[in-house]
Order: C-alpha cells, then sequence, then structure tokens
C-alpha cells in the first residue's frame, strides 16, 4: 500500500497592510453602529431608558465603549503599519483603505463625544441601599 504525499503546510503570511487597515476599520465601524450607537441613541431618547436591557444600562455602554476604545487603538495600530516602509502595496486598495480609516475616524469622534456627553450626565445608581454616596 502507497502512502500519500501529503506537501508540508505553508507559513501563513499576514494580510497585506492596506488589508489589515481595511479589515480593522470595518470591524470598528461595525462594533460602533451596531453596538454604541443604538444604545447611545435610546439613552438620548426622552426617558432614556433602553428597552430590553436589564440592569445598569450606563455599565452597560461603559462596557461597550472599553471594547470600542480597544478596537480603535487597533484600527489606529494597523495605520501606523501601513505607514511604515515595506513591500510594494496596490496604491488603489492603500488610497480605499486610507479614506475608509478617516471615514470611520470621524465616526469615532462624532461617537465620543456623545458617549461622554451621557457619562457626563449619568444619573446616580440606586442599589438596595438607596442612592450612592448616602
Amino acid at each position: 500500500m502507497a502512502e500519500e504525499f501529503t506537501p508540508p503546510p505553508r507559513p501563513r503570511r499576514p494580510p497585506p497592510a492596506e488589508v489589515c487597515l481595511l479589515l480593522r476599520s470595518h470591524a470598528e465601524a461595525q462594533w460602533l453602529t451596531t453596538k454604541v450607537v443604538p444604545l447611545v441613541r435610546e439613552l438620548e431618547a426622552p426617558g432614556g431608558h433602553p428597552r430590553n436591557h436589564m440592569g445598569d444600562p450606563y455599565a452597560y455602554l461603559e462596557a461597550l465603549w472599553i471594547e470600542a476604545c480597544g478596537r480603535a487603538a487597533e484600527t489606529d495600530g494597523a495605520r501606523v503599519e501601513l505607514e511604515t516602509p515595506g513591500p510594494v502595496r496596490d496604491l488603489a486598495v492603500q488610497e480605499r483603505a486610507l479614506r475608509y480609516h478617516t471615514a470611520v475616524w470621524r465616526l469615532r469622534h462624532a461617537v465620543t463625544r456623545r458617549v461622554d456627553r451621557l457619562m457626563a450626565t449619568r444619573p446616580p445608581r440606586i442599589s438596595a441601599a438607596g442612592p450612592a454616596g448616602s
């Protein structure tokens, strides 16, 4: 019985820097638009208490925002990687990646202002013992 020859696995190369920036920008934009912005809108609405939410919505917003900041750092890291000298890049893809990153950067800063405003006006936490600090 003859054994089948299986070639050794090829080492995986990371995607080009411009593709990494596109992917990171997209991931950040998706997180902001599907997780953070809907909650921000609900908290900004009159009455300001989100439907379908258990517990403190501001604590949830804070947790979502921590993740958003981590994603922003990864996106910015991909941008820095693109700026470092490296192999020849696809200029059309690089240009699109830079434009997308700029759009996501603007979205990020607009959402940052809204989140900061909400967190600054966060109502005091109420526990079983009464309002915080009493």
